[in-house]
């Protein structure tokens, strides 16, 4: 895991605001030792959950998108930090990996120009570089037995996530993705919108839900992709749900757990599901911090959740005196998945 920068013990004490009377997750939080191997340490480690940075935004960068996701990574270590170690979630079952290595790449994108057709091969390029790292990363968390919490970057990472997770489980896994767009576009070079559709062809992901597609923003090429992978992938439609309310909410959690959770899978998040949330496709209707937060607990309370993926948040778009508050979503949604998860009850009965 060459291109990993570690995160360490003073770069916890840095983020981590001590207070008399309280303890902070940094307080309790685990790092890899130094002078320790990283793949080693995560097999003997008591860690159930590892916390994995990806501060880039060139996959978004090569899909038209804004860059700014890079600081995700920061402003959520720093606020997961200072959470609450108390009864309802405990630091100590955390182990902060370090976030990947990228200054070089995003130094190489710096003069890129993505309406330039060399150029968007070049940041494609990159991407593919990217992915190759992720996956390694992913494989040897999951492979010593963890459960990898992945955040920041573009939504291109969900490739090398998934990847990494079939190659550690030896099969393809599922997926399922709370996001506005079904990042299943075509096959014309990696970026932020096909990283679901290129896992896809390359046989590492088996069955994909999509869960609160815009039907406004779905370009009718995608749905006709769709509708030819053999009922592989499915979707439910925010507009369906919370506009015509032709669907239930709490219903489709369950129908979309029906179909996903015949195997392992991953849980994506992308931000810009949210209402004025600063990230590289920012919306004005949505579904509410309430609703993505039950949906993180619905979908991690199960022994086959594989890895939780939250992406495309950008503070650095956000106004300074509110930036930092992409990192304090972020850590809810950490701990609600912790929580679930640490109940070890199943959604559905598992045949």
């Amino acid at each position: 895991m060459e291109k990993l920068i570690l995160f360490t013990v003073n770069d916890l004490a840095k983020v981590t605001n001590h207070r008399s009377g309280e303890i902070k997750f940094g307080e309790k939080m685990m790092t890899i030792p130094k002078g320790m191997d990283p793949a080693a340490f995560l097999k003997t480690s008591d860690a159930k959950y590892v916390l994995f940075g990806i501060p880039e935004d060139i996959g978004i960068r090569a899909n038209y998108g804004r860059p700014g996701a890079a600081s995700a990574w920061k402003s959520a270590i720093a606020s997961i930090a200072n959470i609450q170690h108390n009864r309802f979630c405990k630091g100590s079952q955390i182990l902060v990996l370090g976030q990947l290595n990228v200054s070089q790449e995003m130094e190489d994108v710096k003069d890129l120009d993505f309406n330039q057709f060399d150029d968007r091969v070049k940041l494609s390029q990159l991407v593919e570089k990217i992915d190759k790292d992720v996956s390694h990363i992913i494989f040897n968390i999951i492979k010593s037995g963890k459960i990898p919490i992945v955040i920041g970057g573009g939504h291109n990472n969900a490739y090398g996530n998934i990847k990494g997770t079939a190659l550690a489980k030896g099969k393809p896994v599922n997926a399922i993705n709370f996001d506005a767009h079904s990042d299943f576009r075509i096959l014309e070079g990696r970026h932020s919108g096909n990283a679901f559709s290129y896992a896809f062809e390359e046989g590492f992901l088996k069955k994909y839900f999509i869960f609160g597609l815009h039907e406004n923003y779905t370009s009718k090429s995608v749905l006709d992709i769709i509708k030819k992978t053999d009922d592989r992938v499915r979707y439910a439609t925010y507009d369906s749900i919370n506009i015509r309310k032709e669907k239930d909410f709490c219903q489709e959690l369950v129908q979309a757990a029906e179909f996903i959770q015949t195997d392992c899978y991953g849980i994506e998040i992308d931000l810009d599901a949210i209402p004025n949330i600063p990230c590289s496709a920012m919306t004005l209707s949505g579904f509410s911090i309430e609703e993505l937060r039950q949906f993180v607990s619905f979908f991690g309370k199960s022994k086959r959740a594989a890895y939780l993926h939250i992406c495309e948040g950008a503070p650095d778009l956000g106004e300074e005196k509110n930036g930092h508050l992409i990192g304090k979503l972020i850590g809810y949604l950490v701990t609600d998945f912790i929580k679930a998860n640490n109940s070890l009850e199943k959604i559905i009965p598992v045949v």
